[in-house]
């Protein structure tokens, strides 16, 4: 069974910087799609950054030169760096992945960021 659970949430003042990471249980040992969501109240769930199986990163327009998604080296826990945050970047942030040999996909639970002075 996979889990996936987010941490490293938290309350930041504008101009702050978090590392969120996401722990994998359970996925095979081969290639994994993984992605950050999130969602602010009253908004629609949106992707923030995904790193393909060879390493790809991919950003959207609203966190380019401030966010930075990585993983390790047995790409079973996944990061984001948060740099320069704004109130705008406010949400739950969810981890997201597809194992190419298990499906998915699956979520994690979430976790809170709040920018706010």
């Amino acid at each position: 069974q996979v889990q996936l659970v987010e941490s490293g949430g938290g309350l930041v003042q504008p101009g702050g910087s978090l590392r969120l990471s996401c722990a994998a249980a359970g996925l095979s040992g081969g290639a994994h799609d993984m992605r950050w969501y999130r969602q602010a109240p009253g908004k629609e769930r949106e992707l923030v950054a995904s790193i393909s199986p060879t390493g790809a990163t991919s950003y959207d327009d609203f966190v380019k030169g401030r966010f930075a998604v990585s993983k390790d080296n047995d790409g079973k826990t996944l990061y984001l760096r948060m740099n320069s945050l704004q109130p705008e970047d406010t949400a739950m942030y969810y981890c997201y992945v597809y194992d190419l040999i298990i499906g998915g996909p699956f979520w994690g639970p979430g976790a809170q960021v709040t920018v706010s002075s």
